[in-house]
């Protein structure tokens, strides 16, 4: 995994200069906690709290899907959703994963990390040889792992409990899109999976990640949420000028604003990020001056 240490060699040799901080320059975002990182590098392009812990709710889901990885899960292998599962869900959305029903795990990871199915993370856990604290266990050596020193879990699907940072998230969020299986899940849009047996009637999935749908921007994948506690949140990744950017955005006062706030962001590194910490775009170079006498003779230097 990259590691945030020694950017200023790894800045110098990508040629980007820290650029002029205006508060005028920097986009207006409601979200409580903010920040913006260069995927490559780490550096910080924007922050607002960005070390500040607070409840993540159901981006918590991204570490169950790293945490299964790790374990070595089976994606074709097929799990039951169980009266387990439903327990653990309760208080949450409404699932479409019916009990007894068999899914094949891929299909699982599609119905968790694009519609935030809350019966996909313990049956993904048992798919995995894992029960629900042994999940949360896995869930955080993941996060030891990725050296995530504000980051901590006691709850499979983020209902209750679980917080980190900004800051955290994005660097989560990275190490998840690293893994080509979930990264490809992630950019997926819209996904038609099937139990066990049944090849006429499919469930639908669409992403809750707006953005992606909308496809006004290079947008990577990423993962939403919400709890009362959490406030709503939104985590992205999504390309600018060929550069990747980590986006991550919590406790947002309301489902829509937490994408406006994308929105606002997006734009404003599509201008170049005026204001920010690091520049995004090198400055036009000048031409060269020559210094001339009098008589148009080139002086000396």
């Amino acid at each position: 995994m990259r590691t945030l240490a020694a950017l200023g060699a790894t800045m110098a040799l990508l040629g980007v200069l820290v650029g002029p901080t205006s508060a005028n320059d920097l986009p207006d975002v409601r979200s409580k906690s903010v920040v913006v990182l260069d995927s490559d590098t780490g550096a910080e392009l924007y922050g607002k709290d960005a070390d500040e812990v607070r409840p993540i709710a159901s981006t918590t889901k991204i570490f169950v899907a790293m945490a299964v990885r790790a374990n070595k899960i089976e994606l074709d292998a097929y799990t039951e959703i169980t009266r387990a599962d439903a327990k653990e869900s309760r208080g949450g959305a409404r699932t479409r994963l019916d009990v007894g029903e068999r899914f094949k795990n891929r299909d699982l990871l599609r119905a968790m990390l694009m519609s935030s199915d809350n019966r996909a993370p313990t049956a993904l856990g048992r798919g995995a040889g894992l029960d629900s604290d042994q999940l949360v266990a896995a869930m955080n050596k993941v996060a030891k792992q990725l050296h995530l020193k504000r980051t901590r879990f006691t709850h499979p699907s983020g209902l209750r409990g679980n917080v980190s940072t900004a800051r955290e998230m994005a660097i989560a969020l990275r190490a998840a899109l690293e893994d080509p299986v979930l990264r490809d899940i992630m950019h997926d849009d819209f996904e038609t999976i099937y139990a066990k047996g049944r090849t006429r009637k499919g469930i639908g999935y669409g992403t809750t990640n707006a953005p992606l749908v909308s496809k006004r921007y290079d947008v990577i994948g990423g993962k939403t949420g919400y709890t009362k506690p959490a406030g709503y949140c939104f985590i992205t990744a999504a390309k600018f000028g060929g550069r990747e950017v980590l986006t991550v955005f919590l406790g947002a006062p309301s489902k829509p604003s937490r994408f406006e706030d994308f929105n606002k962001i997006a734009a404003w590194l599509d201008r170049g990020a005026p204001g920010a910490k690091i520049a995004t775009k090198r400055p036009p170079r000048a031409k060269p001056r020559l210094d001339v006498d009098a008589r148009g003779r080139v002086a000396n230097p």
